[in-house]
């Protein structure tokens, strides 16, 4: 007689309990749920690791790309933009006439120990939203602003003009100087005696 016949005829007068049938029961079920448990993690890590994947590969490239909405010249435009990380952009739009544009640019601020911080991405985004100010071939001289076109051609007195803009809630003080940049506050006009380089 065999080893294995042995334990069979050992074994053969042995019926397990209810008790144990129920315990048996109970442990499939919970390896079932371990498993799906241990499914679903594995699931969640692959998502994101492919997510964290694709977001390097986006790096990569040149940055993180996006499509927002800007005024610009006073028309809403959807533009893509890319923020490349170090305090620049670059914009891809198409103009009210139809044509594709391009722009870039970028900036830094200035800690107190006179570093250089490129700017952040809202940062970018706030200058983009801000007021623009126009010099055409024809010599004239304009504003825009959100959805608003400005002509202010003739306001300007002693190479300065001054320009209270409104768009609901929010109110913009505008100093333009006269081919010399322009500066906007939510309290008051810049007085000619405070511009830098006059």
């Amino acid at each position: 007689m065999t080893n294995k016949e042995k334990y069979k005829k050992a074994f053969s007068a042995v019926c397990p309990s209810d008790e144990f049938s129920l315990e048996v029961e109970k442990m499939k079920k919970i390896n079932k749920q371990n498993i799906f448990k241990t499914v679903a993690a594995s699931a969640a890590v692959c998502m994101i690791f492919m997510a964290s994947a694709t977001v390097a590969y986006a790096m990569d490239v040149g940055g993180i790309q996006r499509t927002v909405q800007l005024w610009i010249h006073g028309d809403r435009t959807d533009a893509t933009i890319q923020f490349d990380g170090d305090g620049t952009y670059n914009m891809e739009y198409t103009d009210a006439e139809g044509n594709e544009k391009s722009m870039g640019g970028g900036g830094v601020a200035f800690a107190d120990d006179g570093s250089a911080i490129p700017l952040s991405e809202e940062e970018l985004m706030e200058e983009l939203m801000a007021p623009d100010v126009e010099y055409k071939e024809d010599g004239s001289v304009w504003i825009y602003w959100m959805d608003q076109k400005i002509d202010i051609t003739d306001k300007f007195e002693n190479g300065f003009c001054y320009v209270k803009l409104v768009n609901g809630e929010e109110t913009l003080y505008m100093t333009v100087r006269y081919k010399g940049g322009y500066a906007t506050s939510n309290h008051r006009y810049l007085g000619p005696d405070e511009w830098r380089g006059n």
